[in-house]
C-alpha cells in the first residue's frame, strides 16, 4: 500500500521568523508517523528549515538540469543536497507559465536531481481553456511521457494540478480528480510498467484546504497533496495532515 504523501509549497513566501511554523508542522508529521511529509520552501530558507524541521524532509521548489557553468541565479542539485535538501519540484506550472519550462526541461532538472539522491515531485496539469476543451488527459499524457523505464516510488512522485485550480480556491469535481489519476495512473503503466503505476504516488494539487481533504484523500488513486498557501502555517497545514492521517 502506498503511504499518504503530504508536501508544502510555500513558494516565494517564508522568512527566518516564519520558523516557528516549520517546527509546529514537524510537531504533528511527527504525531502522524503513518503519513509522509514534507515541506519545500525557498532556497534561502533551505538550511534553517532543515535545522528546525527534525526528521521531517525539507525541498527545494526547482533545480537547474546542469550540474554547474555559466547559469546565473540558479541552483544545482549537488547544491541542493549540500543545504540538507531531501526533494525538490519541478515542472510547477507556475514555472511552466512563468518561466515558459516545457516538460523537457521538467524531466531533464528530474534525472539531474534523481542523480543527486533527491526524490523529485514532477507536476502535471492542464489549463482552464484544456480543460473546456476536454484536452485533460492528453495534456497530462503528454507532460509525464519522457517518464524513464526504470521509474519507482523511490525517487519519484507525480502531482497532478490543474493549474486553473491552484490559489483560485476552485477545485475539480470529486469525480473529475478521481477520473484523471487514474488515467494518470494508467499512463504510468502503460510508459513504464506495473511497477511504476503501482509504487509511484500521485498526489492532488490545487486549492486543497482543510475543510475539503479528507474528501479528496479518500478518492481511488490520490496518494496525497501538494499544498500550497494552505501550508504556509500550521494552523492550516496540520488538519491537512490529520486528514492524511485517518484517510
Amino acid at each position: 500500500m502506498r503511504r499518504k504523501f503530504i508536501a508544502g509549497n510555500w513558494k516565494m513566501n517564508g522568512l527566518k521568523a516564519q520558523l516557528g511554523e516549520v517546527e509546529s508542522i514537524a510537531g504533528a508529521a511527527s504525531d502522524n508517523s503513518g503519513v509522509d511529509v514534507a515541506l519545500c520552501v525557498p532556497f534561502t530558507l533551505i538550511a534553517p528549515a532543515v535545522a528546525a524541521a527534525g526528521s521531517m524532509p525539507v525541498g527545494a521548489q526547482d533545480v537547474h538540469a546542469a550540474q554547474s557553468g555559466a547559469h546565473t541565479g540558479c541552483i544545482s542539485a549537488a547544491m541542493l543536497t549540500e543545504t540538507g535538501a531531501g526533494l525538490v519540484i519541478v515542472g510547477h506550472s507556475e514555472r511552466r507559465a512563468d518561466q515558459c519550462e516545457s516538460s523537457g526541461d521538467a524531466w531533464a532538472k528530474a534525472l539531474a536531481a534523481r542523480g543527486a539522491g533527491l526524490h523529485v515531485i514532477l507536476c502535471c496539469g492542464e489549463t482552464e481553456e484544456e480543460r473546456d476543451a476536454g484536452q485533460t488527459e492528453a495534456v497530462v499524457a503528454e507532460q509525464i511521457a519522457a517518464i524513464p523505464g526504470d521509474a519507482h516510488g523511490d525517487w519519484l512522485t507525480i502531482a497532478y494540478e490543474p493549474r486553473w485550480a491552484i490559489g483560485t480556491g476552485k477545485t475539480p469535481t470529486e469525480d473529475e480528480i478521481a477520473a484523471t489519476h487514474g488515467a494518470i495512473r494508467a499512463k504510468l503503466g502503460e510508459l513504464a510498467g506495473k511497477e511504476a503505476a503501482d509504487t509511484i504516488r500521485i498526489l492532488y494539487g490545487g486549492s486543497m484546504n482543510p475543510a475539503n481533504a479528507a474528501a479528496i484523500l479518500a478518492l481511488s488513486d490520490v496518494d496525497g497533496g501538494l499544498i500550497g498557501g494552505a501550508s504556509l502555517t500550521a494552523e492550516k497545514f496540520v488538519p491537512i495532515i490529520e486528514a492524511a492521517a485517518k484517510a
